[in-house]
């Protein structure tokens, strides 16, 4: 396998939503492959016929590990000997099966170093349900399997604009008792160094949205903010971190406060994502946050309502595949730029004479 480029894992997804349609549509264009080494987790059987139903063009070759990958093309690695019927925008459970021995064979290949990063095509996460994956969604499940004790944030991001979550797929009854000033430490912390590290920001700003309408109202129409989010951010503020907030959700995205910021921190899903789907829906990108893999995936679902029209736009699955490589290259830089750090310096006044000294020679002051 050559290795000049980075390569990607990409995993089918449900088969019978539009993910074989955006994969393939976003790799029908030869620049692709210039930039990229692509391998699709997935059943080629499947994909041919996505080719053929959609009436596209996108070559592609059948291998049986990344290792057998080669530049310039796109490949597709066989999940599974399983003959699996597409049946366009209906939930399966055999569909389900499918995406799962997908996403488990592209991450035994990324442990074995066969591939860089992984994005994934969308899920259904009903049909995906078993007891290899108890989990609300892709995010929940990676962090099990490779998050190696590092704790996963949800980020949707389209160019400059970035949206965390601190509560993710859990029932809204659940959302107040969930949040407390020790999560929203933590995401704040993860979301810091991920601006850092993944997007090369030296000293980002991060906006914490409030939980109750208006903020509270001083207590008004909720404590929230005062006993928790307010402590929140005034102890990671005194950790050098520049967050700011809380401020109401309404009208910090209705103003377009957010341009100010590198990142947003919302308190659960919808609360951060409808008005983000809403500004960046075509290009928007989900990407999982602090973890040693980079995962990233289109920011919609299976789209059972267009499967198999040919009409699913690859945007977004396209720009998740951008998002993927350029974080896979800020941690690379990232990693030198630290890796040979200088020594502490400082200078002893002696008579009347400044003195270089070096961390080397004694301790540290």
């Amino acid at each position: 396998m050559e290795n000049n480029k980075i390569r990607i894992g990409i995993t089918q997804g449900d088969i019978n939503g539009v993910g074989y349609e955006v994969i393939l549509k976003t790799f029908a264009e030869p620049a692709m492959l210039d930039l990229c080494t692509p391998i699709i987790y997935g059943s080629p059987k499947v994909a041919a016929y996505h080719r053929k139903s959609l009436d596209l063009n996108t070559n592609f070759s059948i291998i049986n590990s990344a290792a057998e990958a080669s530049n310039n093309k796109l490949s597709v690695v066989n999940c599974s000997d399983d003959e699996v019927k597409v049946e366009f925008a209906k939930p399966d459970l055999e569909a389900g099966k499918a995406a799962l021995a997908a996403l488990e064979k592209a991450i035994e290949e990324y442990n074995e170093g066969l591939i860089d990063v992984i994005v994934t095509a969308p899920i259904n996460k009903n049909t995906i349900q078993c007891e290899d994956f108890p989990f609300p969604g892709h995010t929940e499940y990676i962090e099990q399997r490779l998050g190696d004790g590092s704790k996963s944030l949800m980020i949707l991001m389209r160019d400059d604009l970035r949206v965390a979550l601190v509560t993710g797929h859990i029932p809204v009854r659940d959302i107040a008792s969930s949040i407390t000033k020790e999560l929203i430490e933590e995401k704040i912390a993860i979301l810091n160094n991920s601006l850092k590290v993944d997007f090369g920001i030296g000293a980002p700003r991060i906006a914490v949205l409030a939980l109750n309408p208006h903020a509270g109202d001083d207590g008004l129409i909720g404590s929230e903010e005062q006993e928790i989010i307010i402590p929140a951010i005034e102890e990671m503020s005194k950790r050098g971190v520049f967050c700011y907030g809380p401020y109401p959700a309404d009208g910090f995205m209705g103003s377009g406060n957010f341009a100010h910021f590198d990142g947003i921190l919302a308190m659960y899903h919808d609360q951060g994502l409808a008005p983000f789907k809403t500004l960046a829906m075509e290009e928007g990108v989900n990407y999982t946050a602090g973890l040693p893999i980079v995962r990233t995936s289109p920011a919609h679902g299976t789209a059972y309502d267009i499967a198999g029209k040919g009409v699913a736009n690859e945007d977004s699955f396209r720009q998740a595949i951008y998002v993927a490589m350029d974080v896979h290259r800020n941690r690379i830089n990232d990693a030198v730029a630290h890796a040979h750090p200088l020594r502490k310096q400082y200078y002893e006044k002696r008579d009347d004479s400044d003195k270089l000294k070096l961390d080397s020679i004694e301790n540290d002051l």
